[in-house]
C-alpha cells in the first residue's frame, strides 16, 4: 500500500508539471491530465493503494491507515532521486527518517477492531464536507506557488481523509448488494474526485513534496479524531503514549517536509491552448514581422523545445 502510494504520487506529479497550470476550479484537468500515460500509471497505482487501505480500514484504526498512507510520500521523495534526479535537501532526508519512526510506533500501538457504524448524522456531516472543500477549492485554486501547493494540497487531504472515514463502516458491509446501496459508498467516490482534482492542481504549483505532505497533514487529524471519538478505533492497552507519540512525530514529520521541501520541477509554460487545438503547445507567428531579426520561427521552435526539455529534464515515460 505505501509503495503503491509513493509511485502514485510521483508519477500523477509527472503529468501534472507537463500540464497548463489551471487557475479554476475546474474538472476539466483531470481529463488533460488523462491524456498522459504517466498519469494513468500513477493511477492505477492510487486505485491498488486504494483498495488495500480500503481492505485495512476493515480492522484497523484509521489513524494507522491514513499514517501509512502518508508515509507514501517517503517512497515519493527517495523514488524522486532515483529515477528523476531531484535534490532532497539534508533537512528532508531527517525529517523522512521521523516519519518512518512515527509510522513505525503506531504500527505497534494499533489494536484491530471492528469499525462502528455511522447514522444520519455522520452522513449528512460528510455531505456538508464535502461541499465546504468545494467551495474553499474554488478560492484556493487563485494562489500561485507554494501557498497554493499547500492550500490545495491540504484540501485535498479534507476530502481524502472525508473518503477514510466513509470507507472505514463502509468496508464492514455484510453483502455486496448492502455495499452497492449504502450511501457511504458514492460518499466516498465523491470526495475521492474532489480529492484527486485539488492534488492535481496543487502539484501544478510547486513541490510534490510541499503539495502531498500538506495533503498528509491535513488528512490525519481528522480521520484519526473522528475514528478514536465515532469508529470504535482502538489502541492496545498500555500503549496509549506510543500511539501519541507516534502519531505525533509523523504529523511533525508531513508538516516539516511542508516548511522545507524546495520545487523540483516547474509546470509547462506559455499559454493556454485553445480549443481548436488544445495540443497545441505555443503557437508560431505566421508574420514574419513578429519573430526577432536573425531568427526563424523555426530556430524559435528548436530554443523553446531545449528550454522546455531541461526544465523537465527528470520527465519519464500520481491519496486516499
Amino acid at each position: 500500500m505505501i509503495v503503491a502510494y509513493g509511485v502514485a504520487n510521483l508519477l500523477q506529479s509527472v503529468a501534472a508539471t507537463r500540464t497548463w497550470v489551471h487557475h479554476t476550479f475546474d474538472p476539466g484537468l483531470l481529463l488533460r491530465l488523462a491524456g498522459h500515460r504517466s498519469y494513468l500509471v500513477g493511477v492505477a497505482c492510487q486505485v491498488l493503494g486504494f483498495g488495500l487501505a480500503f481492505l485495512a480500514r476493515r480492522d484497523l484504526p484509521l489513524f494507522l491507515v491514513q499514517a501509512s498512507v502518508a508515509a507514501g510520500l517517503g517512497v515519493t521523495a527517495v523514488l524522486g532521486v532515483v529515477v528523476l534526479k531531484w535534490r532532497l535537501p539534508a533537512a528532508e532526508v531527517a525529517l523522512l527518517i521521523l516519519l518512518l519512526v512515527g509510522v513505525t510506533a503506531l504500527v505497534l500501538a494499533a489494536r484491530p477492531a471492528a469499525a462502528a457504524q455511522l447514522g444520519t448524522a455522520g452522513l449528512v456531516a460528510l455531505t456538508g464536507t464535502l461541499a465546504v472543500i468545494g467551495a474553499a477549492g474554488a478560492f484556493a485554486v487563485r494562489l500561485h506557488g507554494a501557498p497554493g501547493s499547500v492550500a490545495l494540497g491540504a484540501l485535498a487531504g479534507l476530502a481524502f481523509s472525508a473518503a477514510a472515514v466513509a470507507a472505514r463502516p463502509l468496508a464492514s458491509a455484510p453483502s455486496f448488494d448492502a455495499f452497492l446501496r449504502d450511501p457511504l459508498l458514492y460518499l466516498l467516490i465523491a470526495h475521492s474526485l474532489v480529492g484527486q482534482l485539488l492534488l492535481g492542481l496543487a502539484m501544478q504549483r510547486g513541490s510534490t513534496t510541499a503539495a502531498v505532505a500538506a495533503m498528509d497533514a491535513a488528512g490525519a487529524v481528522p480521520a484519526a479524531i473522528v475514528g478514536l471519538l465515532l469508529l470504535n478505533d482502538k489502541i492496545w492497552p498500555g500503549r496509549e503514549w506510543l500511539a501519541a507519540v507516534g502519531f505525533l512525530v509523523t504529523l511533525a514529520a508531513v508538516l516539516g517536509l511542508t516548511r522545507y521541501a524546495a520545487p523540483q520541477h516547474q509546470p509547462a509554460a506559455g499559454p493556454r491552448p485553445t480549443a481548436a487545438d488544445p495540443t497545441a503547445a505555443e503557437p508560431t507567428p505566421a508574420d514574419p514581422a513578429l519573430v526577432p531579426a536573425g531568427q526563424t520561427s523555426t530556430g524559435r521552435r528548436r530554443r523553446t523545445t531545449r528550454s522546455y526539455s531541461r526544465s523537465n529534464a527528470p520527465a519519464v515515460r500520481s491519496q486516499v
